[in-house]
Order: structure tokens, then C-alpha cells, then sequence
């Protein structure tokens, strides 16, 4: 496939999602935070339960995953290959470097924090872009070309920081 037609098949995705598939970002950006407390409250019950020796965090453990199984696939609609694991590690990895960012910004340390917090959005806006289909799941990377050959004037040099500059413009949820 040639640069030109990689180029805008990528910006009619865009427009598509920007004019046609618009979403209640307000409910489905919500919903995503509480799919990432979800995981971050199946990893707590593991460890408690493996901490304290009572099983009984284990099968409260069971009743959250399938309560996050439920709300997940609100947010992710397609199923094929990785697109769900990869999703729900996305939201997971994403929620931890936004604790870890916040605990090193208590600390007084806010260039790390602020590190952390970027990588914490980019991983957030790589699942909207593989969600929303912006991001091809098989090639991600063909989906971005290098700033010399890019028609949209983002800042950003790498593929994250694409995907947050691009999902930033898209997903404007200030807009009515």
C-alpha cells in the first residue's frame, strides 16, 4: 500500500470517528476508569488472599472479574486475536503508572512523576485508539508515518505520543 493511501485511509478513520461514531465520552471515559479500579481491586483481593491465607478473597476476587468482564465489554467491541487482553493490560498498566506518578509527585520527585503520568496517558489513549479503531491491531505501527510525511502538525515523535495527539483531537469531550 502506498504512503498516500495509508496516509488517508488513517484520516478517514478519524473522520469517521470524529463525525459519524460520535461517543458519550463523558459515560464511556467513566466507565473506563472503573474497569481500571475493577483491576486494580481483582489485584488487591489476590494478594490479600495470598498475604492472609483466607480464600475467601479469592472468590470475591471471581465476583469482581466477572463484574469487570461485564462492564469491559461495553468498551471493547471487538473480540478478535489480543484486542480484549491487550485492552484490559492497557487499562491495568495505565492505572498503575498513574498511582506510581502520583505517589513520586507526594514525594516531591515531579519529574518522575510527571514521566509517569505522560507514559500513564499514552497507554490510556492507545486503548481508545485500538478500541475506536484509529490504531490497526496487526500493524500498529503502519498506521503512523514519520513527521516529514505526516499532513496533521503533532508535536509528538513517538508512536504513543502520536496516538495521544491524534486521540487528543479526535476525542475532544469539550466539545458539543
Amino acid at each position: 500500500m502506498d504512503l498516500d493511501k495509508k496516509i488517508n485511509d488513517f484520516l478517514n478513520k478519524a473522520k469517521k470517528i470524529e463525525k459519524g461514531n460520535r461517543l458519550d465520552l463523558s459515560s464511556d471515559e467513566d466507565l473506563s476508569i472503573g474497569v481500571m479500579n475493577l483491576i486494580s481491586i481483582e489485584e488487591h483481593l489476590f494478594f490479600s488472599a495470598g498475604k492472609t491465607g483466607k480464600t475467601k478473597y479469592y472468590d470475591l476476587l471471581n465476583e469482581i472479574r466477572e463484574m469487570r468482564k461485564e462492564l469491559l465489554k461495553k468498551l471493547v467491541k471487538d473480540y478478535e486475536g489480543e484486542v480484549w487482553c491487550i485492552s484490559k493490560h492497557l487499562l491495568a498498566a495505565s492505572m498503575r503508572l498513574m498511582e506510581v506518578g502520583t505517589k513520586a509527585l507526594t514525594k516531591g520527585d515531579k519529574k518522575e512523576a510527571y514521566d509517569l503520568f505522560k507514559k500513564s496517558y499514552d497507554l490510556y489513549n492507545l486503548f481508545w485508539g485500538l478500541n475506536l479503531k484509529i490504531v490497526d491491531k496487526k500493524g500498529m505501527e503502519d498506521a503512523f508515518v514519520s513527521k516529514e510525511e505526516r499532513p496533521i502538525p503533532y508535536e509528538k515523535k513517538d508512536m504513543l505520543g502520536k496516538i495521544s495527539g491524534l486521540i487528543g483531537k479526535v476525542l475532544d469531550c469539550c466539545r458539543e
